[in-house]
């Protein structure tokens, strides 16, 4: 189960974490000032003598401290060495900086060291004289003492056929929280059973990190370095995904969001939806001059979680993958083109995005890549009053319906087909999408069968897609619906008619989908 769009305590002691580095960076302070503020901050978030949440106190502040490391862009400190909570501070505050790999990292004293797998009888177990159980257990694992079903945990291979067949629900089968979200079976257990995250296997989706109750799993963040750079004076754009609807309520007109922004420290903002246009034409074109003459199927590229999974697992299907630009690049290409010594900072749900902005062709390009739940952090911590926003008569620069829609599942693949149909009424294309990476790797196992020759697929890492990324605010199911309205408001629906059309074939020079 993920916590997205739920505001859980682990969710407000991150979003609090956010909040207290922006603060640091606006203070714009230096060496032993910024030590002692970056000092102060798991004391201000977590305040008193008393624990609320851990077995004490000191426990609390400590994993407050690795997340503050994290949001910083720093690495965690290994429990059995003695390391300052601000080593490496005065490295991380400058206006420029990638992550230091891994992005996505176990804070290991915060984990539960839950079970992997667990096959359990509850006190629900009523000794039904039928006992189904029993019957269809194929290791003989379970037995009937003291009137109750019992499970040897030595025998049983984790199945959970004994609790289909029960008829009270009394048998629970049960994953640790992390590893059943990852869809790429990425997390084990360490030599003391707490999570550990196998990065050769690891694409960065995020979906582990918002499924953990116990907030023992956190990415890397860029606010701090952000932050720097308006401090500056650097003219940074703000590229924000379709999939802002519905996460800020109190911007509830794309004007408004543009005055937040500049507020606490854009030059101007942009709506990646421009990008997705052009990714659209170029996918639908790809699509035609490739499938079946050079490929027996086309898959979509927006994704980087879905596009390094279908690599890492599947990769003699790779040259199957569309080599379009994601729309993030496409946008950020194009306002660099326009202003090249401004910088770029893509806005977005995305875990997976930060990664995608280390590879070779694409960090000249973004700079800085933020969720929206970071995002809230820096507008809360500048204290942006909403309801007094100095809003202009400018909005965004705009993209299609099509190209707004990009952000729930499906979306993609139809904007693509939907143009190739325009330009061919009488071609089929037969369309396959999948969200979640666990549903991805299925459609990929029967494409890679031959099942799927001739279609488009489309592959979405979190659930719902984008909207359900790992990084928002909102209830994805809520934000679906406003999305669509949202799409339909667009003043155009052809991604053609963007003004931006033209500049699709210069933008790929040096392209390179790693």
């Amino acid at each position: 189960m993920s916590f997205r769009g739920m505001n859980t305590t682990v969710t407000q002691i991150r979003r609090k974490v956010f909040t207290e580095v922006a603060r640091m960076g606006y203070a714009n302070v230096k060496g032993e000032q910024a030590n002692h503020m970056m000092r102060q901050i798991p004391f201000s978030i977590v305040p008193g003598e008393v624990g609320k949440f851990r077995k004490d106190i000191f426990l609390e502040r400590a994993i407050v401290e690795e997340r503050v490391r994290l949001a910083i862009g720093l690495p965690t400190r290994r429990i059995d060495e003695h390391n300052s909570a601000v080593s490496g501070l005065e490295d991380a505050s400058i206006a420029h900086k990638y992550y230091d790999p891994p992005l996505i990292n176990v804070i290991k004293f915060a984990c539960n060291s839950c079970p992997e797998k667990l096959v359990k009888v509850s006190n629900l177990c009523q000794g039904c004289l039928a006992h189904p159980c029993m019957e269809v257990c194929p290791k003989d694992a379970i037995s009937f003492v003291n009137g109750r079903s019992r499970i040897d945990q030595d025998k049983c291979i984790k199945c959970g056929r004994c609790a289909e067949v029960c008829p009270y629900g009394a048998i629970v089968k049960t994953e640790r929280p992390c590893a059943a979200a990852c869809g790429m079976k990425a997390i084990k257990s360490d030599e003391l059973g707490r999570a550990d995250i196998d990065y050769n296997k690891c694409v960065s989706c995020g979906q582990c990190l918002v499924s953990c109750p116990f907030g023992a799993i956190a990415d890397k963040a860029q606010i701090y370095q952000l932050i720097q750079g308006f401090n500056r004076g650097d003219r940074i754009y703000a590229l924000v995904a379709p999939a802002f609807v519905n996460q800020f309520p109190q911007l509830n007109t794309t004007a408004k969001l543009r005055a937040a922004l500049r507020a606490v420290g854009f030059y101007d903002v942009a709506e990646v939806a421009i990008g997705a246009d052009l990714c659209t034409v170029d996918e639908a074109k790809d699509f035609l001059a490739e499938v079946p003459a050079e490929k027996p199927f086309m898959a979509t590229s927006c994704c980087p979680a879905w596009s390094m999974m279908a690599k890492k697992t599947f990769p003699d299907l790779s040259k199957n993958i569309s080599m379009a630009m994601t729309p993030m690049v496409f946008t950020a290409r194009m306002l660099k083109k326009a202003d090249p010594d401004a910088r770029m900072c893509f806005i977005g749900p995305c875990s997976a995005k930060k990664l995608e902005a280390m590879r070779r062709t694409v960090r000249s390009d973004v700079s800085f890549v933020l969720t929206f739940e970071e995002l809230a952090g820096i507008m809360e911590a500048r204290d942006i009053d909403f309801d007094n926003l100095e809003v202009t008569d400018e909005d965004l620069q705009f993209g299609s319906s099509a190209g707004r829609a990009f952000a729930a599942s499906g979306g993609v693949a139809k904007a693509v087909a939907d143009k190739i149909h325009e330009w061919y009424p009488d071609k089929e294309v037969k369309i396959a999408s999948a969200q979640g990476l666990d549903e991805c790797r299925k459609m990929l196992l029967l494409a890679k069968a031959g099942k799927y020759n001739g279609y488009l697929l489309e592959g979405m890492g979190c659930p719902g897609g984008c909207i359900g990324g790992p990084g928002t605010l909102a209830d994805p199911k809520k934000t679906a619906a406003v999305l669509a309205k949202y799409a339909k408001e667009a003043t155009f629906t052809d991604p053609e008619q963007s003004a931006f059309i033209n500049n699709i074939h210069f933008l790929k020079d040096d392209w390179d989908e790693e």
